[in-house]
């Protein structure tokens, strides 16, 4: 993968750049993060059961924070997320102010929720967080109710849409979205409430993409990586054209922002995510 990467919007690489420093194969960073890694291509990479012999998957999962957390311990455990106090701090206070400043828009997109759709205004979907610890991340709710066993219906009449969603766990034409859901994406109100998380500390203001559990398989030999920060409220991934970037790319921008973090990069993705949101083109 390069900065001319046709999924990397061409406005957004010149930031991308700073972070893979002009060039980065998915094989090069693998091998420098993974010694005695095999050769195959990055989008190949299978999930390896970690040290513990602890594995999951759907079918035979019963008790998956339990393995999450098992999965944590074998990578480590990391003592404490990357950056440490100086980039918790840097999420305190981008977080409280913001929280502050948006709490009119939530109450609206609260009221509104309520009375198109009925029903709760936020949605808790597990995700994994640092050292694989399970946590609640919250979002104003955008879908009809019954949205999961809608999904499944609609995959298994649509086969194009079922390959989409393998590829991408996303939808680009998603029949569980309503109109308001729609409106409340396109200007990221949805993921406000994510701030709470942050205050919390299950989230970071900046970070990897947070992942479910079956995600996390798709990570391959850098899920190390993914553990060992708090995922972020925005990233490298979302900066880049989130949508348009494909799986195996957002995996490595995740992974590059682990390996080249620094304060000053939290501030650049920052300001770029304040652009991309006013411009309304984060998902577009």
């Amino acid at each position: 993968m390069t900065v001319n990467t046709p999924d990397i919007r061409p406005g957004r690489r010149g930031i991308v750049a700073k972070f893979l420093g002009g060039y980065a194969s998915p094989a090069s960073v693998r091998h420098s993060w993974h010694r005695g890694a095999d050769s195959q291509d990055w989008s190949s990479i299978d999930w390896r059961p970690d040290p513990s012999g602890v594995g999951f998957g759907r079918e035979a999962d019963t008790d998956v924070d339990g393995q999450l957390t098992a999965i944590g311990r074998a990578y480590g455990p990391n003592l404490q997320p990357l950056g440490g106090w100086s980039k918790r701090a840097l999420d305190l206070t981008v977080a409280s102010t913001a929280l502050v400043l948006s709490l009119p828009l939530m109450a609206i997109a609260a009221l509104l929720i309520k009375l198109t759709m009925g029903g709760s205004v936020l949605f808790a979907h597990r995700r994994v967080g640092f050292n694989g610890r399970p946590f609640n991340c919250y979002k104003f709710r955008t879908m009809v109710e019954g949205a999961e066993h809608l999904l499944e219906e609609y995959l298994a009449c649509h086969p194009q849409a079922a390959e989409e969603w393998q590829a991408t766990q996303k939808l680009k034409n998603d029949p569980r979205i309503t109109l308001l859901g729609q409106i409340l994406r396109r200007s990221s109100f949805d993921e406000l409430p994510q701030l709470i998380n942050v205050l919390r500390g299950d989230m970071s203001c900046v970070g990897p993409r947070p992942v479910v559990a079956d995600e996390l398989r798709r990570y391959g030999s850098a899920a190390g990586e993914y553990l060992k920060t708090r995922p972020g409220l925005t990233g490298l991934w979302q900066i880049s054209g989130r949508n348009d970037v494909d799986y195996a790319h957002r995996v490595l921008l995740d992974a590059q922002y682990i390996g080249n973090w620094s304060l000053g990069n939290d501030l650049v993705i920052l300001a770029w995510t304040a652009v991309a949101v006013m411009r309304f083109d984060r998902t577009s």
